[in-house]
C-alpha cells in the first residue's frame, strides 16, 4: 500500500504559486490579444487594393506623346510575360468610339510584349487606349495610356467604359483564396500532427479534418468557376458559361486548380481504401507517396504566385513549397494540439514518474513546431529579399508596408510560441514534489517515518495548469491566422522590386523629342484615395510649353479630381515657385502657355485634391533643356 504526505504549508505555496501564474498569465494573454487585435485592425484599416504583379515597362506610341503620322500597332512591353485575353486591347478615337482592331497578340519571341493592330487611317487628334492582361503569377493587371495623332485634342464628355475589377467577382475570389490557404493549413498539419504527434483520441480530429478537405475542395472549384470573370473583370453571372470554363481549363491556373483537385480526390480514394492499401502496400511506400502528395499540393499555389516569376524561379518555387508545407504543419497543427489539449493531461493513464501522453503529444509537437520555425525563417527570408529587391522598398512599397506587419505579426507568434514551448517542457518533466509525494510502506508492521518534504524553490515548482497551456496555443493559433491573412494578401501585392522597375521606368523620358512625360504616384491615405498623375510638357524645353495633366486612380482608369495644381521650381538658380494655373477641360487638366526661363533640374510638384478635405503633393525632379 502507499501514503500520500502532502504538509499543509507545502499545499498552500502550491496554491498560491498557481494562482499568481494565472494572474500572469491572463496579464500577458491579455496584452499579446490586444496587440494582435490592433495590428489586425491596422491591416484593414491601411490595406491597399490587390494590384498585380506584371507592371508597364514602355509602350510604343509612348503614353501622352503627339505623333505626326499615324502608327500602325500600339506594344505594350511589361516587367514579366503575360497571357492576353479575349479582349485585352480597347482603342477609342478622338470622339470616344471604340475602333476595330485586329487580334492582339505577342512580338515573336517575347511573351512580355502584347500588341494591337491599328486601323490605316486613324484621324487628327487623342486616342485612348484601355488593357488588360493576365501577369506570369495569374494576377489581372489593367491599365490606360493616350496618344495624339497630329495634335491634342480635348477628351470627350463620356470617358471610356471602365475596365478595373468587378467588385463582386474579386470580393468572392479572394474569400475563396482565403478560405483555400486556411484549409490546406489545417488539413495537412492535422495529418502531420497525427503521423508524427500520435496523440491520444486521435478519432476525434477526423471531423475536423473532413471539414477541412471539404472547404479545400469547395473553395478550389469556386476558385476555378470564378476565375475567367476575375481575368476579365466582369460580374460572376457569367461564371459557368461553357466558353469561359473551357477557357480557364486550357489556362496555366486552370491546369493548376484541376490539379489541386485532382489530388484532393486521389487522397479521398487512399482514404476511402486504407484498409486494404495498408494489407498491400507496405507502411513505407504509403507514407512516402502522403509526403509526395502534400508535397504536389503545395506545388499548385507556389507554381501560381510570385515565385513562377522574377528571378531564380527553381528556387524561388522550391522555396515557397517548403514555406506552404512549414506554414501548414505549424499552424495546422497548433489547431489540432489545441483539440487534443480538450482533454486533461492528468487523466491520462502513465507509469509512474512518467509524462502522460497528451504530455508526450506535446513534448513532439514542440521539435516539430521548432523545425518548421526553422524552415519558415530561412525560406521567408529569401522570399522577402527576392520580393522587395532593395531596403528602401520596405518603406517606400506597398507590398514592404505589408511585409513589415507580416514581420510585426511573426514576432508575436514567436513570443506566444516561446511561452508555450516552456510551459511544454514544464508539463512534461515529472515534478520532483509529486514523485517524493508517495512513499511506499510494508503491508505489515510499523510504517516508516516519512521523509522530510523540502522546502518549494525552482526545482520543486508545481506542474502548470493544462487549462494555461491550452490558452497560450489559443493565442499562438489566433496570432498565426493573422499571419496566414497578411501571407495571403502579399501574394496579391505587386512586389517592391517590380513596382521600383516601374517606377524608374515612368519617370525615365520617354516618346519623342517633342514633349516630355512625367508620370508621378499619389496617395492621401484613404481608401481609393490613390493612384498616379501623368504630366506632359510640349516641347519640354525653355520658352513657352504646353501643359497637359491626366489623373489615373487606383484602378489604372482616368479619374476625374475637383481640384488639382501644378508649379515648378528650380532651386539651384532660386526661380520659382511657378504657377502653371492649370484649368479642368472636361477630364484633364491643362494650361495653353506655360513659361520656363531658365534650363536646369526643375522640381515639378503637383497636388492632387480628390475629396473635400484629403489632397496631397508630391514632388518629382524634371530636366528642362534649351
Amino acid at each position: 500500500m502507499w501514503r500520500a504526505d502532502v504538509p499543509g504549508a507545502h499545499a498552500a505555496a502550491r496554491a498560491g504559486g498557481r494562482r499568481s501564474e494565472v494572474r500572469d498569465t491572463h496579464r500577458w494573454l491579455r496584452r499579446l490579444t490586444v496587440l494582435g487585435t490592433g495590428l489586425f485592425l491596422l491591416l484593414l484599416g491601411t490595406a491597399v487594393p490587390a494590384s498585380a504583379h506584371a507592371a508597364l515597362r514602355e509602350s510604343d506610341p509612348a503614353d501622352g506623346t503627339v505623333l505626326k503620322s499615324a502608327p500602325s500597332r500600339v506594344t505594350l512591353t511589361f516587367t514579366e510575360s503575360v497571357a492576353l485575353l479575349t479582349e485585352s486591347f480597347r482603342v477609342y478615337d478622338p470622339k470616344n468610339h471604340r475602333l476595330r482592331t485586329g487580334e492582339a497578340d505577342h512580338a515573336p519571341g517575347h511573351s512580355e510584349t502584347a500588341r494591337v493592330p491599328l486601323p490605316a487611317r486613324l484621324a487628327t487628334g487623342t486616342y485612348t487606349v484601355t488593357w488588360r492582361v493576365v501577369s506570369a503569377d495569374s494576377h489581372p493587371v489593367s491599365g490606360a495610356l493616350t496618344f495624339s495623332v497630329g495634335k491634342r485634342t480635348a477628351a470627350p464628355a463620356a470617358p471610356p467604359p471602365d475596365r478595373a475589377e468587378n467588385r463582386a467577382t474579386t470580393s468572392l475570389y479572394d474569400i475563396a483564396r482565403y478560405l483555400a490557404y486556411l484549409s490546406v493549413a489545417f488539413l495537412l498539419g492535422t495529418v502531420v500532427f497525427v503521423a508524427y504527434c500520435r496523440p491520444p483520441g486521435r478519432d476525434r480530429l477526423r471531423r475536423p479534418a473532413l471539414a477541412a478537405w471539404w472547404v479545400l475542395l469547395a473553395s478550389t472549384a469556386a476558385l476555378f468557376v470564378l476565375r475567367a470573370p476575375y481575368e476579365d473583370g466582369a460580374s460572376p453571372a457569367g461564371a459557368f458559361a461553357p466558353s469561359s470554363l473551357i477557357r480557364t481549363a486550357t489556362s496555366r491556373s486552370g491546369e493548376l486548380l484541376l490539379t489541386r483537385l485532382t489530388l484532393l480526390l486521389l487522397a479521398a480514394a487512399c482514404v476511402l481504401l486504407r484498409r486494404s492499401l495498408r494489407r498491400r502496400v507496405p507502411r513505407r511506400a504509403l507514407s512516402a507517396s502522403a509526403a509526395l502528395g502534400a508535397v504536389a499540393l503545395s506545388l499548385t499555389w507556389a507554381a501560381a504566385e510570385h515565385a513562377s516569376a522574377g528571378p531564380q524561379v527553381p528556387a524561388a518555387v522550391a522555396s515557397t513549397v517548403l514555406h506552404v508545407l512549414a506554414m501548414a504543419v505549424w499552424l495546422g497543427g497548433l489547431a489540432a494540439l489545441l483539440l487534443t489539449l480538450r482533454r486533461d493531461p492528468s487523466a491520462e493513464p502513465a507509469p509512474e514518474g512518467a509524462p502522460s501522453p497528451v504530455a508526450r503529444t506535446v513534448v513532439r509537437f514542440s521539435r516539430l513546431a521548432f523545425a518548421s520555425v526553422v524552415v519558415l525563417t530561412v525560406t521567408g527570408v529569401y522570399q522577402s529579399w527576392r520580393g522587395l529587391g532593395s531596403v528602401e522598398a520596405l518603406t517606400g512599397t506597398a507590398y514592404g508596408r505589408v511585409l513589415l506587419a507580416k514581420l510585426a505579426a511573426v514576432a508575436l507568434l514567436l513570443a506566444a510560441a516561446t511561452r508555450s514551448r516552456s510551459w511544454t517542457a514544464r508539463l512534461a518533466s515529472p515534478s520532483p514534489a509529486a514523485s517524493m509525494a508517495r512513499v511506499p510502506v510494508p503491508a505489515t508492521g510499523p510504517p516508516l517515518p516519512a521523509e522530510p518534504r523540502p522546502e518549494p524553490g525552482p526545482d520543486t515548482a508545481p506542474a502548470p495548469d493544462p487549462r494555461l497551456l491550452r490558452r497560450s496555443v489559443l493565442a499562438e493559433l489566433g496570432t498565426g491566422v493573422v499571419v496566414l491573412v497578411l501571407t495571403t494578401l502579399l501574394t496579391s501585392t505587386l512586389p517592391g522590386r517590380a513596382e521600383a522597375e516601374a517606377a524608374r521606368t515612368e519617370t525615365a523620358p520617354v516618346g519623342i523629342p517633342t514633349a516630355s512625360v512625367t508620370t508621378i504616384p499619389f496617395d492621401v491615405g484613404t481608401p481609393g484615395g490613390h493612384g498616379k498623375v501623368q504630366i506632359t510638357l510640349d516641347p519640354g524645353r525653355v520658352g513657352t510649353n504646353f501643359v497637359q495633366v491626366v489623373v489615373y486612380g487606383p484602378d489604372g482608369g482616368l479619374s476625374s479630381v475637383p481640384e488639382l495644381r501644378l508649379s515648378m521650381v528650380l532651386p539651384a538658380q532660386r526661380v520659382g515657385p511657378l504657377d502653371a494655373r492649370v484649368t479642368d477641360r472636361g477630364g484633364y487638366w491643362a494650361a495653353d502657355s506655360f513659361a520656363l526661363p531658365i534650363a536646369g533640374s526643375w522640381t515639378m510638384r503637383v497636388t492632387v485634391r480628390v475629396s473635400e478635405v484629403d489632397q496631397v503633393t508630391v514632388s518629382r525632379t524634371v530636366r528642362v533643356v534649351r
